[in-house]
């Protein structure tokens, strides 16, 4: 057989997936490909190992059943395909080329389920729950003749094994899919999937290293902890090292995420399913939260969440109900390491200036020394909202650079982006960019020494005595006057227009006061006359 392209491989999937157009919007696709592509992947994998298994060892013909299965698993086999319906006149092994045979007959979708859950109870260290609820299986959701489409097509991808498939391919091919997926999903692919050039950009900033834990509290599809591995890999380290860590609420989404890092041939990695503000699932023996070298997340933005009562990882006080995006701040400082440990957060501006309980957790964390620095993004840069969004970065308490004590560093990357159709991206200059300002020395005002030319990005170090004097208010344009407007979101653009037609009101108030004591009237209609129309 002919070897086909990179780019073959991904329009075959694409393809195969588009057979799906007739039962259920693009958004769905996902539900449906994911586990079948992985179950592929799976089944490849076991027979090549399965047929090799069977060429070196001709002369075991008289060993038991039960003899030639321990010497399979041991030697070869590194998970279990096990057999439907053992002893019976319709055996067949629960794999993708067996199930394929009979998608002319009547219950594909019952055979299909079955065998997911077979391998999935075969193999509970592995891939427990692993395909998500698999409601897509069900004949009134996706009738046979679709189902078999979509496996026939997918079919056309070559044997997906090591042996004939490199992981790089396999998991560029899962990539490609997920951002297909994602750019067809509109806003709600922002459940499962951060844009990869955010993701590059945040994994960049915390590098890490070999052996070291990476964690991601609000995993979606896991590519955060893919990108950490495959950027060490990069850089002349050893990805594979790395142990990973994530835990996601959506059962569904997490399935994805351990699909994805199989795929990548990551297996040092644990995904659980929970709420993580409500029950985080990584601890410690004594019931704290579990540490990490590198923290990582995106979480969902201004969330409404059920406030803690009394909790350990309440730093500074307890985020409002309205907006858990500093109460997911507060879980990834109590999860850095002592002495080692840094996290980066992607949020809206809005926690750079709200007030209320978020202004006093925001006070502590910088009183605390521990924020390092604030970042912003450009507009437009998701799938789930188009206000601009910032990074923050943190470091474990002690732990900062002396030339970056008792300070914040701000960076407005803002204008520095490729527009799009439907979202704006950061090219790889601009992260390069991004990453070498955030590593510049600054001089004793602040400024880097050495910055960006034109059109490049502005940066000032903020010691803490000056955040101080301004309430402890960390919006961009405060400190990097230069900071374009559109750097600010909606939020932002609201209160100053309330505070200044406050402002406004009074100042009218005084002034009417004053010409009615002068016996001056006829001024009732001040109040809207500049030609707003209010």
């Amino acid at each position: 057989m002919t070897a086909i392209t990179d780019t073959e491989i991904k329009n075959r999937l694409w393809d195969a997936a588009c057979e799906l157009r007739v039962a259920m919007p693009e958004a769905q696709y996902a539900s449906v490909v994911f586990p079948l592509m992985f179950w592929k992947y799976l089944s490849d994998t076991w027979d090549h190992n399965h047929a090799q298994f069977l060429a070196e060892n001709a002369g075991l013909d008289g060993l038991s059943e039960a003899e030639r299965h321990e010497i399979e698993y041991r030697d070869y086999q590194s998970f279990e395909i096990p057999l439907l319906n053992k002893g019976k006149v319709d055996e067949r092994r629960a794999s993708w080329s067996a199930i394929l045979a009979t998608a002319t007959q009547p219950g594909l979708g019952a055979r299909v389920r079955a065998s997911l859950q077979a391998i999935e109870t075969a193999n509970p260290d592995k891939f427990a729950k692993l395909f998500g609820s698999m409601t897509w299986a069900s004949e009134e959701v996706l009738n046979r003749s679709v189902l078999a489409a979509v496996m026939t097509g997918m079919n056309q991808v070559p044997a997906m094994h090591e042996g004939n498939m490199s992981h790089d391919v396999l998991g560029g091919a899962y990539e490609y899919l997920l951002k297909r997926f994602s750019d067809g999903s509109g806003t709600r692919a922002g459940q499962f999937f951060t844009p990869r050039e955010v993701v590059e950009l945040i994994v960049t900033l915390l590098d890490p290293q070999n052996f070291e834990s990476v964690y991601d509290p609000t995993c979606g599809s896991g590519g955060m902890l893919i990108a950490a591995a495959n950027l060490l890999k990069a850089h002349g380290g050893r990805g594979y090292t790395l142990h990973l860590y994530g835990q996601e609420a959506v059962a569904d989404t997490a399935g994805v995420a351990r699909m994805n890092l199989f795929m990548h041939n990551l297996t040092q990695f644990q995904v659980e399913v929970g709420d993580t503000l409500r029950n985080p699932l990584f601890k410690q023996p004594d019931g704290s939260v579990a540490q990490f070298d590198v923290i990582v997340a995106n979480p969902p933005y201004s969330l409404k969440w059920t406030p803690w009562t009394a909790d350990p990882r309440a730093l500074g006080g307890i985020a409002p109900r309205a907006s858990a995006d500093w109460a997911f701040v507060q879980h990834m400082v109590a999860s850095m390491k002592p002495g080692k440990g840094r996290a980066g957060v992607v949020l809206p501006h809005g926690v750079l200036f709200r007030g209320g309980q978020e202004a006093a957790i925001r006070q502590k964390v910088i009183e605390d020394d521990l924020l390092e620095a604030v970042i912003g993004l450009p507009a437009n840069l998701f799938y789930a909202t188009s206000i601009p969004t910032c990074i923050l970065v943190f470091r474990a308490p002690g732990t900062k650079p002396a030339e970056r004590k008792n300070g914040v560093l701000f960076v407005d990357a803002s204008q520095r982006y490729d527009k799009g159709k439907n979202r704006n991206t950061i090219g790889v200059d601009a992260i390069k960019d991004t990453v070498a300002t955030y590593h510049a020395a600054f001089d004793p005002d602040g400024q880097p020494i050495d910055p960006d030319g034109e059109g490049g990005i502005q940066a000032r170090f903020v010691p803490t005595d000056e955040i101080k004097t301004n309430g402890f208010d960390l919006n961009i344009g405060r400190y990097i006057k230069q900071a374009a407007a559109e750097q600010a979101d909606l939020g932002t653009l609201i209160e100053a227009y309330n505070l200044a037609r406050a402002e406004r009101q009074k100042a009218e108030a005084r002034m009417l006061a004053v010409l009615a004591e002068a016996g001056i009237t006829g001024f009732d209609g001040v109040e809207g006359s500049a030609g707003f129309d209010e």
